[in-house]
């Protein structure tokens, strides 16, 4: 299809809250040619966000923080706490790289000390409007795990360094069930090699 064109017929807020729920009715372009039927869908208002693995190449070892997680309620078991890699919310005025930088601090106490971009990439756009900005971050493990977070922000995350055949191992063993560092291991396992030469010095 050469013309893709999309037209947005009406917008509606459903609800305001930590998050927001738009309601949006529009039509779209085929592939067959002419236009789809008005579609009505509802699409979750996450924000855009960040994603940072922290590395550390002189060990070999990663970041890995654990948290209470609201989204997996379904799990019904102590699952519940997921096994991730530090995350945050862009504030307006911020950049990608600054939440990046923040978020290290304030959720593990590691500060960045090179970083790198992987991708960026939307996590469900069949219902939510969250774009998600990846990178890998060179740090010093050194000193770095225990309880850490922001009062003001409810959050209780636990941090520990792995080294990365540990981490391989869980994410193979079905033990990470979150997208966001499942895509962030596997990156690493395939540049692994890359990234210790480029960081070994």
């Amino acid at each position: 299809m050469r013309n893709k064109q999309f037209e947005i017929i009406d917008e509606t807020t459903a609800y305001q809250g930590f998050f927001s729920l738009k309601i949006v009715t529009l039509r779209h372009t085929l592939y067959k040619g002419g236009w789809s039927a008005p579609l009505t869908r509802e699409v979750f208002q996450r924000g855009n966000c960040v994603a940072v693995l922290l590395y550390d190449p002189q060990k070999d070892a990663l970041v890995i923080i654990e948290q209470f997680r609201p989204g997996a309620l379904q799990l019904e078991d102590e699952r519940v706490w997921l096994m991730e890699i530090v995350a945050g919310a862009i504030e307006p005025g911020e950049t990608p790289e600054s939440v990046a930088y923040r978020e290290a601090v304030e959720e593990s106490g590691c500060e960045i000390l090179e970083m790198i971009k992987i991708n960026e990439f939307f996590t469900s756009p069949g219902g939510t409007s969250e774009l998600l900005h990846l990178f890998c971050g060179r740090i010093d493990s050194t000193h770095i795990g225990g309880l850490h977070g922001l009062d003001e922000e409810d959050e209780d995350i636990s941090v520990r360094v792995l080294s990365f055949d540990e981490v391989y191992a869980l994410l193979e063993a079905g033990k990470i069930i979150s997208a966001i560092p499942i895509i962030a291991i596997q990156w690493l396992a395939l540049h692994r090699d890359e990234l210790l030469k480029r960081w070994s010095n």
